[in-house]
């Protein structure tokens, strides 16, 4: 393990123990606040006070690397307060560092002029507003983002918007204001330079929600996830980051921080879910025993806490990869552990559930929701399969073919 610079163990204390004097308690009323009695979706006003709490604390935009705006912390360092605050969904936003609003916040210091930083950047900054990332598509596999089908197409001043996006997270919450729109508008370029990056304001002419999709039954109130038709949207052509065809590249620049982020909250919620597997197992009595006596139960409480503890390591030496030798080395790393956190998260919640019984599934416990989100990890930000794949990719890549038909290694630096 790394060492930790002492602002940054100061951090994860303050951060761990803010969560459980401030927020634990609280997430049953964060939730029964998300909507009045006819169910429209409302901000819950607990979490406007806990946020003001921990700005007044100073725990406030802790992500943003190599920024005046943000905590100073390492990709390594933020990793571990990720961690913490994965335990508890809500706590991200607790901190205003929750997606897809840390992403877009990293995009618009990075690439927005100052007209966007000033409308956009800086209430996202405050957490006085929200903000979606629009890139999959219901009409195309979007795992391979080159087949995104939504155009963007340049009349005079003005880009003319059209397509549809749904899973976009975050479009359902009311203080959405502005989407960061993945589209074609070049293309004819080659497959990774025909996409662009477009500011879309949420209450541009032409935006329609269509409907909220729903998580195994689950609508994530008041954040959501919208299926939206863009119909001849116009925006100002300024709107446009970077510059066009360079779409797929701010992408590849901002998942790679994403996937760590949402790697390490996997694990936190993986020890919520061991520890209440433990307690439950203890307290609970069958057959004269509590049943973590009872068949192979201290075999899973032991296989959860090594997977968990192995999937950490591995999220951590990606981490310390990225800061170290940058995200094009780590591209193996990176994938590897948006495969192993959400399988391993997946199962030690599959375990607790077991554990629980029947009440394991209900409303009564938290487990059948986090099992849910977990599930959901397996897809979001690339399916599975994707990273495996490019985990295989760069592997076979160390070997080549020689003339005389023989496996020799080929030397390929990943530098």
């Amino acid at each position: 393990m790394i060492e930790l610079r002492p602002q940054a163990v100061d951090l994860i204390k303050r951060v761990r123990n803010f969560i459980d004097e401030e927020i634990a308690h609280n997430e049953n009323l964060y939730h029964e606040q998300s909507k009045d009695e006819s169910g429209k979706w409302l901000v819950p006003p607990i979490m406007e006070e806990m946020k003001a709490k921990a700005k007044a604390a100073g725990l406030w935009n802790l992500f943003l690397p190599e920024s005046e705006n943000g905590a100073g912390l390492t990709n390594y360092e933020y990793a571990h307060l990720a961690e913490a605050m994965g335990a508890y969904g809500i706590s991200s936003e607790v901190f205003n560092c929750s997606a897809p609003d840390t992403g877009n916040m990293e995009v618009l210091e990075r690439y927005g002029n100052d007209e966007h930083k000033e409308k956009y950047l800086k209430p996202l900054l405050n957490g006085e507003i929200r903000s979606a990332f629009g890139m999959t598509e219901p009409g195309v596999a979007s795992s391979d983002a080159t087949n995104i089908a939504s155009t963007a197409v340049l009349d005079g001043d003005e880009y003319v918007i059209n397509g549809e996006k749904w899973w976009t997270s975050g479009a359902g919450d009311p203080r959405c204001e502005i989407i960061i729109f993945m589209c074609v508008t070049n293309p004819d370029n080659h497959r990774h330079q025909r996409q662009s990056q477009i500011l879309v304001p949420m209450n541009a002419e032409g935006i329609e929600i269509k409907k909220m999709m729903h998580v195994f039954g689950y609508d994530d109130a008041p954040h959501g996830h919208a299926h939206i038709k863009f119909t001849n949207v116009r925006v100002p052509k300024e709107n446009l980051l970077l510059g066009e065809g360079r779409g797929f590249e701010i992408a590849q620049g901002r998942l790679g921080p994403g996937r760590i982020h949402h790697c390490m909250r996997a694990i936190g919620l993986a020890e919520r879910a061991l520890k209440m597997m433990c307690e439950k197992g203890m307290e609970r009595v069958a057959f004269g025993k509590p049943i973590i006596q009872l068949g192979g139960n201290m075999d899973i409480i032991a296989n959860s806490r090594i997977e968990i503890d192995q999937a950490r390591l591995l999220t951590l030496r990606a981490a310390h990869m990225m800061d170290t030798v940058g995200n094009k080395v780590a591209a193996s790393e990176i994938a590897q552990i948006k495969v192993v956190a959400p399988n391993v998260c997946c199962d030690v919640i599959d375990r607790a559930i077991q554990i629980h019984g029947g009440a394991g599934v209900s409303q009564v416990y938290p487990l059948a929701n986090m099992y849910a989100h977990m599930r959901t990890l397996r897809l979001a930000d690339g399916p599975d399969e994707v990273h495996r794949r490019a985990v295989a990719r760069q592997e076979l890549g160390k070997y080549k073919i020689n003339e005389h038909g023989k496996v020799e290694p080929s030397y390929i630096s990943r530098s």
